[in-house]
């Protein structure tokens, strides 16, 4: 079987291809940058990206107009079974955050072909490698969460559950939250990763609007600085800070606990 990986060159997709190909999978990396060029906005790209797949890992993109059009290409030129990597709590929130995964989530139910959706926690490699990485190298980071916890999903485990979706049978049909095994709230994490780093990093919780301002003052569009704080609007609610079982369910051990993913990324690496 043939497996197009879209957003190759990502948090989840990069680890996703290396672990399909350590396994004798057959897999074409695509992306706007990747082995194979695939990109949203250009639909002349996706014949070339889908030809021989059977298989698809979709990351989809934040504007939801392409997704049917995509996911219905696909199962046209042969491709049989569908992974989407989603949010957790996506059915909560509002259309400022996250109209790409649910447009990307009702597409492939609607596709007639297998499908199997990721809905996952927050990155614990959020930290060092995207959003959060400059402040914490500055010294502070500042959110609007305050005691609220959030059980964070490391990446390598969600890329070992897609591969293992992507790969056996007895997931279609199937939804898995995949988090880590405990919640702790952005303090207790900064003060973890702090510890192991060797220096002091400051959190400071922040209002909606302060938050707001702090993106627009670091140069992001408007409905980014919108949709993350649709994200974090979800976060206090709760929703998702209780730790899932999705992770165990589908490879039979535990979730990588954040301890683990602090002693393995922060320890050996400077700030």
């Amino acid at each position: 079987m043939t497996i197009l990986v879209l957003g190759s060159t990502g948090k989840t997709g990069r680890r996703l291809v290396a672990r399909l190909r350590a396994a004798g999978e057959k897999v074409r990396a695509a992306s706007r940058s990747g082995e194979v060029r695939f990109d949203w906005s250009e639909p002349t790209t996706w014949a070339g990206a889908l030809e021989a797949a059977e298989a698809v890992y979709l990351i989809a993109p934040d504007d939801p107009d392409p997704v049917a059009a995509f996911v219905a290409e696909a199962v046209s030129s042969g491709v049989r079974r569908f992974v989407v990597l989603s949010g957790r709590g996506i059915e909560h929130v509002n259309e400022e955050f996250g109209e790409g995964m649910r447009a990307a989530e009702a597409a492939v139910r609607a596709s007639g072909a297998e499908w199997t959706i990721l809905r996952a926690n927050n990155f614990a490699q959020n930290f060092d490698e995207d959003l959060w990485f400059d402040p914490l190298r500055a010294g502070r980071l500042g959110l609007p969460m305050g005691e609220v916890g959030e059980p964070f999903v490391d990446v390598e485990d969600v890329a070992e559950v897609a591969a293992a979706v992507l790969t056996r049978d007895g997931h279609a049909g199937r939804v898995y939250e995949l988090s880590g095994p405990r919640a702790l709230t952005f303090a207790q994490a900064l003060s973890e990763i702090a510890t192991a780093a060797g220096r002091p990093i400051e959190y400071e919780t922040l209002t909606p609007d302060a938050y707001r301002t702090e993106l627009l003052a670091h140069g992001l569009p408007e409905e980014v600085a919108t949709a993350l704080n649709a994200m974090f609007e979800l976060m206090r609610t709760g929703r998702i800070a209780e730790p899932s079982d999705g992770v165990h369910a589908v490879l039979g051990r535990p979730a990588t606990d954040f301890a683990e993913y602090v002693e393995r990324v922060w320890s050996a690496r400077p700030v």
